[in-house]
């Protein structure tokens, strides 16, 4: 039966590769994953940005790091080619005794008093050791929009692990091997198996890599995938019976992507609303991924917490399956 289950799986595979439409879904949320690396500062990041000729005077290049992010240039044409692009950098060049601050004109005002903050606070031999404030930290490590994205992209990558299940039901309906497999030794449980296969494995790899390219290394992965595992339960039914209902691919994908409405709910209602409002939503089994994965990607989750939520995603996700269930075998005979 094992052996059934993979050549299935091998076979849906083949058949992907040659697909545009299910390489363009397997390749986009790596593409976004670099996206949302880009575009999200982390926590630490400084919005002042400082260009420094390179070797004039490190001492003053390393205080001026601990403020802002430095760049250092060879001469001072360079620095005035840099300071002239579109976005905010100022240059900090010596004049004498003194030093003095290139500016394009359009930076914000909040940019340059910062740099002539920091000058004057080198000038006067001022170090952060001398400050009399105290720091109050509120346990956030991770910078709260770049988790958010990733969370997103997380329960996004499940959803089209199901869309791609869709897209290998409609081909078998196509080339009609789907009544073929009917008078073969091939068992209806072991033909799910190795079709649910590449739907659940892709959201598993691709969790894995978005993992990588956005910086999120150190969290559990054992508790991170078993949310990842349980979420992908319930695209892969959905998937199964929009394959099943729809000769289509577009109509079936579009169908599909009607799921990405309770998630944008879950995710709406975790993110803004108060906690006694959340209690409309604790039936979207997304609710309770986003809240797990959320825990994960803090480093704070627990195995009982996560287990819990994997928990109520499973038996929501059982649910459906005994809902969907006959439909799906009825559709397959």
């Amino acid at each position: 039966m094992l052996k059934k289950i993979w050549a299935i799986f091998l076979r849906d595979l083949k058949v992907g590769s040659r697909d545009s439409l299910t390489l363009i879904i397997i390749i986009m949320p790596i593409l976004l994953g670099i996206g949302v690396n880009l575009l999200t500062p982390s926590i630490n990041d400084t919005t002042v940005n400082l260009a420094l000729l390179e070797g004039e005077n490190p001492a003053q290049a390393e205080y001026f790091a601990d403020f802002a992010k430095v760049e250092l240039f060879p001469n001072e044409e360079a620095i005035e080619t840099r300071v002239k692009k579109r976005d905010h950098i100022v240059g900090i060049l010596p004049d004498g005794d003194r030093y003095y601050i290139m500016s394009q004109g359009n930076e914000p005002e909040s940019v340059i008093e910062m740099a002539k903050l920091v000058n004057m606070y080198y000038a006067e031999g001022i170090n952060l050791e001398d400050a009399t404030a105290k720091l109050f930290e509120f346990g956030e490590t991770v910078p709260p929009l770049k988790k958010m994205l990733t969370n997103t992209l997380i329960i996004m990558i499940s959803i089209l692990g199901g869309m791609l299940i869709t897209f290998n039901i409609i081909e078998e309906k196509t080339d009609h091997t789907i009544s073929a497999m009917n008078v073969t030794t091939v068992s209806k449980n072991a033909y799910l198996l190795g079709k649910s296969l590449v739907g659940m494995l892709y959201p598993v790899f691709s969790t894995i890599v978005i993992l990588l390219i956005t910086g999120f290394r150190d969290v559990n992965l054992g508790q991170l995938i078993l949310m990842v595992i349980v979420s992908s339960f319930l695209s892969l039914l959905i998937g199964f019976i929009q394959g099943i209902n729809n000769d289509d691919v577009m109509s079936a994908a579009a169908s599909v992507k009607m799921l990405f409405l309770p998630v944008g709910a879950a995710i709406a209602a975790i993110e803004l609303l108060n906690q006694k409002w959340q209690i409309l939503f604790y039936w979207i089994p997304f609710y309770w991924t986003y809240k797990g994965n959320d825990a994960v990607l803090l480093n704070s989750a627990t195995w009982p917490q996560i287990l819990l939520y994997s928990g109520i995603v499973l038996a929501l996700g059982l649910i459906v399956y005994l809902y969907l269930s006959p439909k799906i075998r009825k559709g397959l005979a």
